[in-house]
Parts: C-alpha cells; structure tokens; sequence
C-alpha cells in the first residue's frame, strides 16, 4: 500500500511559477513509476507527466506543457516533484500525484495507475 500527499498547490499569476510536491510512504517508492495528472472543471482527468521508476529515466509530458513543466523525483525523501514555469490559466486544475508498478511510455500516457493522492488545487489567473 502507497499513500500519496500533494503540496504546493496554489493562486498564481499567468507567467509564474510552482513547484507541487507528492510525498509517498514506505520504503518501495523507487521501484514506482509517478505520474501528475489534472482535472479542470468540467474536463476530464488527463495526464500531465510521468517519470519511470528507480533513475527516472523516461519522463512522459503532454503536448502543452512540453518545455514548460518538469517532472523529478528524489528517492532518498520518497518524492516527486512537479515544476511548473510560464503558467497559463489554463493550467488551471486540480493536480494528482498517483503511483502505478507497470513501465512508463515517453509517447503513451498510463491511466489506469494503481495509487493516487488526493489532488492540490492550481489556480493560474489572467
């Protein structure tokens, strides 16, 4: 069992930026795959970025957050990391950290993950 506990969710102004934080429990975390995802209000849930497990080799972003947005993770503080620069409102989401065993794709996105947190609130205003 993986619990999971995002931080750093906020209101910020278009052009800043953040750094949400998924702290994860117990002592197997560097062989789990992580993955952000978001769901704005009336959208689906969609995946933002993933890293795979151990080095964090493969990372997966989607399209409109490529060369904005990084995804890390430190395994000595059970963590993952989700910097976020040149934010946009429609950044604007509640964001999820969540946890699968299975490999991490650089093209395909995982859904089915099999622990998530409980969501931190990103709001980007205009």
């Amino acid at each position: 069992q993986v619990q999971l506990v995002e931080s750093g969710g906020g209101l910020v102004q278009a052009g800043g930026s953040l750094r949400l934080s998924c702290a994860a429990s117990g002592r197997t975390f560097s062989t789990y795959g992580m993955g952000w995802f978001r769901q704005a209000p009336g959208k689906e849930r969609e995946s933002v970025a993933a890293i795979s497990s151990w080095s964090g080799y493969v990372t997966y972003y989607t399209d409109s957050v490529k060369g904005r947005f990084t995804i890390s993770r430190d395994n000595v503080k059970n963590t993952v990391y989700l910097q976020m620069n040149s934010l946009k409102p429609e950044d604007t989401a509640v964001y999820y950290c969540a946890a699968t065993r299975a490999a991490i794709s650089s093209t395909n996105p995982r859904a089915d993950m099999d622990y998530w947190g409980k969501g931190t609130l990103v709001t980007v205003s205009s």
